[in-house]
């Protein structure tokens, strides 16, 4: 009887996860090298999985989270080096005019994110004159006023709203509100897309994120300390305004902050109202003017733009992705900071 070799001595769980793991990173490796295998390699990553799932349930469960887990920050770690890699020609080339001159002209090789960052922050402001406001009262309601039947069917709605495409809350906003502005309204503007139309339609998008996240920190507050203020003889809208709202403030911050984030990240909305126009409003506190968004500008130029152009379509979406980011991170802090507050540790 001969005595078990290296390979054999280990558990058959362990092995099957190793056989799949070699598997899939030959299969990425592949995608580069060898395109036509991948496919094969990815067929003998599920025959393997589906194999370890039936002999070693528990391994191969841990091994598919290990790898999800892994393969998440692997893509956003690749996403971020391509975006910086494409983008150094045209920080190389065009440099900090980027940003600090204001002409566009592609036939002349001279580009400027000006127009677009600025496009950006308008839209971005009065989307957040809508959302902010409006989303800090619907999750009050929801959260401090509504009875508890009204709660259970408005919240569900509300999340609703964020399932709808961006491209109908756009095509509905050109079609009715920029419609609306240029006939019907008093200003009877002279031109059918705007900064102002585009901010108010994102606004909207905006609201179930902050509704939802808003109305999640106000109902994170301890009822004690509700109990605590009613106790003392107060209202009930002298304990949400007093006791509430100021306990849950981390929260609805970082309520409005996401909503800040899925402001300045929508396409299809900015897009669709805003013509392509890659100058700045005259003058430039117009908001009823037109101009163009970093989004938006991606989204037009991408299938036409080559060589430069397409890497300050690139140096765009690192200006995106370092704002996102931020504004991730500050929300991420400012929700710490909320759970560590009402948990006691500071």
């Amino acid at each position: 009887m001969t005595s078990p070799g290296y390979f054999d001595s280990i558990e058959a769980g362990v092995r099957t996860s190793g056989i799949a793991g070699g598997l899939i990173l030959l299969a990425f490796v592949s995608v580069f090298a060898l395109p036509q295998a991948t496919v094969y390699l990815l067929g003998g990553f599920v025959v393997t999985v589906v194999y370890g799932w039936f002999t070693d349930r528990e391994r191969t469960a841990k091994f598919l989270f290990l790898l999800m887990t892994v393969s998440t920050v692997l893509i956003l770690g690749l996403i971020t080096i391509y975006l910086i890699v494409e983008s150094i020609p045209a920080f190389s080339a065009v440099g900090f005019d980027l940003f600090f001159q204001t002409q566009w002209t592609s036939s002349e090789g001279i580009y400027t994110l000006v127009p677009m960052i600025w496009g950006t922050f308008v839209t971005t402001i009065i989307a957040m004159c809508v959302a902010g406001p409006l989303g800090l009262a619907g999750a009050i309601f929801l959260s401090e006023i509504a009875p508890g039947w009204a709660r259970e069917i408005t919240k569900p709605a509300i999340e609703v709203m964020a399932g709808i495409p961006s491209i109908v809350y756009g095509f509905l906003g050109y079609i009715v509100f920029s419609k609306f502005l240029t006939r019907e309204a008093a200003l009877q503007l002279p031109q059918l897309g705007s900064l102002f139309a585009v901010g108010i339609v994102i606004g909207l998008m905006a609201l179930p994120t902050v509704v939802s996240v808003a109305e999640d920190a106000l109902a994170a507050v301890p009822d004690a300390m509700r109990d605590g203020s009613h106790a003392l003889g107060v209202t009930d809208w002298q304990t949400t305004n007093s006791v509430t709202i100021p306990a849950a403030f981390s929260g609805v911050s970082a309520a409005v902050l996401l909503g800040v984030g899925r402001v300045v990240g929508e396409t299809m909305a900015a897009t669709v109202i805003l013509a392509n126009v890659t100058r700045l409003p005259d003058p430039l506190t117009d908001v009823f003017g037109n101009t163009i968004t970093l989004t938006s500008l991606i989204a037009n130029q991408h299938g036409t733009a080559s060589g430069r152009q397409l890497s300050v379509l690139f140096a765009a979406g690192v200006v995106l992705f370092i704002t996102v980011l931020s504004l991730s991170i500050g929300s991420q802090y400012i929700e710490t900071r909320m759970q560590r507050k009402l948990g006691g540790k500071q």
